[in-house]
């Protein structure tokens, strides 16, 4: 007979997220059209994953020209990284957005 056992307040950790780890998760970034914000989006992304290819990235001008939207495919291992990932680009002085 085995026993079931649940986790304190009955959360079980591996269903705490949708995403199954690892996997390519795409977060999108708006920022300012300035020269230097693709590149400074990947060194970010590259802090969370060494393996991160730049060259997989997307780029979409807004219709003004003002803006500029950055898709960066990362390989997501766990949720905690992805959560650090998100508040580094968040607290990113280039970004206005993340999503």
């Amino acid at each position: 007979m085995s026993a079931s056992i649940t986790p304190p307040g009955g959360i079980d950790p591996r269903k705490d997220s949708l995403i199954e780890y690892p996997s390519v998760f795409p977060i999108k970034v708006m920022g300012a059209m300035v020269d230097g914000f693709a590149e400074a989006m990947c060194q970010v992304a590259l802090q969370f994953d060494p393996a991160f290819d730049a060259r997989s990235i997307e780029l979409r001008p807004s219709k003004g020209g003002n803006y500029l939207g950055v898709t960066l495919n990362i390989t997501a291992t766990s949720r905690q990284q992805v959560d650090d990932l998100y508040r580094a680009l968040t607290s990113h002085p280039m970004v206005k957005i993340v999503l």
